[in-house]
């Protein structure tokens, strides 16, 4: 016989691991650290990532 694995109920943290802030549209931005900034029609872009979820954005300063 094999052995028997015990399974546990994830808590409500793990299951979402912050992503109901996300939802409700609260990111954590942070820039992107490989291609800092670049430069679209005169203008300076920067691109962001959230920490959290994943979620990308550019943003024109």
């Amino acid at each position: 016989m094999g052995d028997v694995i015990q399974f546990k109920k994830p808590k409500p943290g793990e299951k979402f691991k912050g992503l109901s802030l996300c939802n409700s549209g609260f990111h954590k931005w942070e820039p992107v650290q490989e291609n800092p900034f670049d430069v679209d029609q005169g203008r300076l872009i920067t691109r962001l990532v959230c920490k959290r979820c994943g979620a990308t954005k550019t943003e024109a300063r």
